[in-house]
């Protein structure tokens, strides 16, 4: 089964927006077609934001992550070069956990890995938007 790994901006996202393409990845995940896992690091920063942003959508969020998979992130995976370090807690996670698809909205960080898995550690680094039309 396809293993997805979600940045703390797909979770915001799909909290925030309840009929978007972040939403439609969580629910397709709940209902079996792939396995949903993120870490603790991403689902505070989304909470965080959450909160700050639209504090009526905490219990949506609360409600999306219940049953998330968590991820630890092994300190001793390096870190592509030019990958912001608040960045690499989400990277090692996800190579931590042999996710085969990490998706993130953080094209400004993660613009130059994305699509092109021999940057990635094997990893496949995609929007959202790019990992559906995909498939």
């Amino acid at each position: 089964m396809m293993r997805l790994f979600l940045d703390a901006n797909i979770l915001f996202t799909a909290a925030h927006n309840a009929a978007g393409k972040a939403s439609l990845v969580i629910e397709l995940g709940e209902a079996g077609l792939w396995r949903l896992i993120s870490s603790a690091y991403a689902m505070e920063e989304a909470r965080r934001n959450i909160a700050r942003k639209y504090p009526d959508r905490l219990q949506r969020l609360q409600t999306l992550t219940r049953d998330l998979a968590l991820a630890p992130a092994d300190a001793a995976i390096p870190c592509p070069a030019s990958l912001p370090e608040k960045d690499c807690p989400i990277y090692r996670a996800a190579i931590t956990c042999k996710a085969d698809i990490l998706l993130t909205g953080d094209i400004r960080d993660f613009g130059f890995l994305m699509n092109d898995r021999s940057k990635a550690d094997g990893l496949l680094i995609q929007t959202v938007a790019d990992f559906l039309s995909g498939l």
